[in-house]
């Protein structure tokens, strides 16, 4: 119940009445509202259904907070959590310079460890980062790079042929990692990762996404405390070293004659104040880089099967389109514009599986947020997972309809009610690449094969350092030729 965990708001004037006539009160004098305290979300409302079921316990905080900004009581720990759009943007674009990164709690803090100081962290080292490689990310850019990205996307969608014809059923999760690497190392990295090496990384950083959770799910817990899957973690971590750091240090010595690669501008790039990056910034961009471009497509497009193929009638738009836009040639930058129900049903994947689920946030200095004052050095937990599935925002949050982001309706809703890539100056400089990125891999398989699920439920919702299906998703493909033979 609501009252259980807020705060009552004061109730309205009412008129009053004289001689059956109503007589509006007049208005009182204007005085300044003071902040009041948050509501609270008790412990044990929290902390074991977490542990149970994270997707769901969080969505269930958002709906029991109804918009308003309540404390999470996680013993020592109580941060805040924001929801409302109005709110969200106030915390992520209006005053951002006062809401930081929390680098030292919450999500980050076990992450640090992997992705150090650079283009996911704050201050100056991330505007070093954001400065020197924003301008691989423009949209100019990457629009730029679409038919490259097509061709070597092509190359290995060729390669299901063979299970194609034979029958033989596939891990889309799999697939779509060789896909995603396949274009993103030779096009952003000029193959200086190798496909091979690209995939261990992958393979790594899952690994890492599993260990971390005791320390996401137990935030106030110090590094120093052995955790369950730290040495998991340590490993993986390791590997991905062993594997990066050659690679950086080779490409130093060239990356003044190299083209215009993601590691040779890191080693090429000037800060805002003229100096160049260091060794460990270089490794710690290329990682992050690495992670950024590859992971979100691959989590993200593993949902899409099971969700279309639960809906004829969402599966049958897809496929018309497709159909009528790519026909038999392949996919290339001029049919992405005309594939708006495919872009529809990608922004209802990122409504559902958010690409950050979490952005945790630290308050500089005191602010009042929707009536409650927010204390400097407070954290605050600002959750896409949370605002996306919440009823007040959206109607029948957990069903999947594409139909939500037709223009007319994007247009009625607030901007931030839809924010997977995050918002103000930290929004996600790779969002334009995932969107082109998607689109052409969910084109040029549509346009090429139907497919059968092996396992016909949706896959479950791994909360991890970023969201993951919890089961694999397997298909049966069909040679699109079989299908209108």
């Amino acid at each position: 119940m609501l009252h259980e965990y807020l705060t009552p708001h004061s109730r309205s004037a009412t008129p009053s009445i004289h001689k059956g006539v109503t007589v509006p009160v007049a208005a009182p004098p204007t005085v300044p509202v003071q902040p009041r305290r948050a509501g609270s979300v008790p412990l044990r409302h929290v902390v074991p259904n977490l542990f149970r079921d994270p997707a769901r316990t969080l969505v269930e905080l958002g709906e029991r907070s109804q918009g308003e900004v309540v404390k999470l009581s996680l013993g020592a720990f109580r941060p805040y959590l924001i929801t409302r759009p109005e709110h969200l943007q106030r915390v992520l674009r209006e005053k951002s310079d006062n809401y930081v990164r929390a680098g030292d709690g919450l999500q980050w803090r076990p992450l640090k460890r992997l992705f150090g100081d650079g283009i996911l962290s704050d201050g100056d080292y991330w505007k070093n980062s954001r400065h020197v490689l924003q301008p691989l990310f423009t949209a100019r850019r990457v629009d730029s790079l679409v038919d490259r990205l097509a061709e070597a996307i092509e190359e290995v969608v060729d390669e299901l042929d063979e299970p194609a014809r034979a029958g033989q059923p596939v891990d889309m999760g799999t697939v779509q990692a060789r896909i995603v690497c396949s274009a993103i190392m030779r096009v952003f990295f000029a193959d200086k990762i190798s496909v091979p090496q690209a995939m261990r990384i992958m393979e790594a950083q899952d690994a890492i996404a599993w260990s971390v959770m005791p320390r996401l799910l137990v935030p106030w817990a110090p590094l120093a405390m052995p955790m369950p899957g730290d040495r998991a973690f340590r490993q993986a971590v390791q590997l991905i070293d062993d594997t990066v750091l050659p690679i950086v240090r080779a490409a130093r010595g060239t990356a003044e004659t190299d083209g215009d690669d993601i590691i040779a501008t890191l080693w090429r790039g000037r800060t805002e104040a003229g100096g160049r990056l260091d060794e460990r910034q270089v490794r710690d961009d290329t990682v992050s880089m690495v992670a950024t471009t590859t992971e979100t497509t691959i989590s993200v497009l593993t949902w899409l099967w099971p969700h279309i193929a639960q809906d004829e009638q969402i599966a049958e738009r897809l496929y018309e389109e497709i159909d009528r836009v790519v026909g038999d040639a392949p996919v290339r930058r001029e049919h992405l514009r005309e594939l708006r129900y495919t872009r529809q049903v990608l922004d209802e994947l990122l409504r559902l599986y958010p690409i950050g689920w979490l952005f945790p946030r630290r308050a500089l200095e005191a602010d009042v947020i929707g009536g409650v004052r927010i204390e400097a050095g407070a954290t605050l937990v600002v959750s896409p997972l949370i605002t996306h599935r919440m009823s007040a925002f959206w109607d029948r949050p957990e069903v999947f309809d594409p139909d939500r982001f037709d223009p007319e309706q994007v247009r009625n809703r607030h901007r931030y009610a839809h924010f997977p890539f995050g918002g103000g100056p930290h929004q996600c400089i790779g969002m334009h690449l995932f969107y082109l990125e998607a689109m052409l891999i969910v084109a040029t398989l549509l346009s090429r094969f139907r497919f059968r699920l092996e396992r016909q439920a949706l896959p479950g919702i791994k909360v991890a350092a970023a969201l993951r299906p919890l089961q694999r998703v397997e298909v049966t493909l069909q040679p699109v030729r079989s299908v209108s033979a």
